[in-house]
C-alpha cells in the first residue's frame, strides 16, 4: 500500500507539474487529500513527503496565494498547520474561467485585425473565439449547479 500512495503522490506531482506549478507543490496536494488528519504540520509534510523544508515552504506559499491551502492554528499549539481548502477544486476553476475570458479576449483582439479577411482566414480565430465565449457562459453554470448538488449531499 505504500508504494501505491508513494505512486499516486508522484502522479499528481507530475499532473501538476504539466501545468506549470512546482512537482512538489503537486506532491503537497496530493498528501493533503489523502493524510490523517486532514491538516499537517510543515515538519509532517517534510518527513511524509521527503522534501526539504525550503521546498514545503515555497510551494506551500504559492497553493495558499493560488486558494487550494489554507494556513490554520490551533489555540494551545505553537505551529501552523496546512490543509485542502474546502473550495480548492471550485477556486481552481474559478481560475479557469479567467483564463478562458482571456483567451477570448485574445481571439477578438485577433479577429478585430482581419475585419476585412476572407472568412477562410478567419476562420481558425472565430473557431477559438466561440469555444471560449461559450466556456465562459457554460462554466458558471457549471460551477453553479455543482455547488447546488454538493450543498444537497451535505445536508
Amino acid at each position: 500500500m505504500a508504494d501505491e500512495i508513494s505512486l499516486f503522490i508522484e502522479d499528481f506531482g507530475l499532473y501538476f507539474e504539466q501545468f506549470g506549478l512546482p512537482r512538489t507543490a503537486g506532491r503537497i496536494l496530493a498528501w493533503l487529500l489523502i493524510c490523517d488528519p486532514p491538516h499537517q504540520t510543515m515538519d509532517d509534510l517534510v518527513e511524509a513527503l521527503q522534501m526539504s523544508k525550503s521546498s514545503v515552504s515555497t510551494s506551500g506559499r504559492m497553493l495558499m496565494q493560488s486558494g487550494l491551502v489554507d494556513r490554520l492554528s490551533f489555540a494551545g499549539e505553537r505551529r501552523d498547520f496546512y490543509r485542502i481548502n474546502d473550495s480548492a477544486w471550485t477556486t481552481a476553476w474559478l481560475a479557469k474561467l479567467k483564463q478562458t475570458t482571456l483567451l477570448r479576449e485574445m481571439a477578438e483582439r485577433g479577429l478585430s485585425l482581419l475585419p476585412e479577411a476572407p472568412p477562410k482566414r478567419r476562420e481558425r480565430l472565430q473557431e477559438m473565439h466561440d469555444l471560449y465565449a461559450f466556456l465562459e457562459r457554460e462554466m458558471p453554470r457549471l460551477i453553479a449547479r455543482w455547488q447546488a448538488e454538493r450543498n444537497q449531499i451535505q445536508e
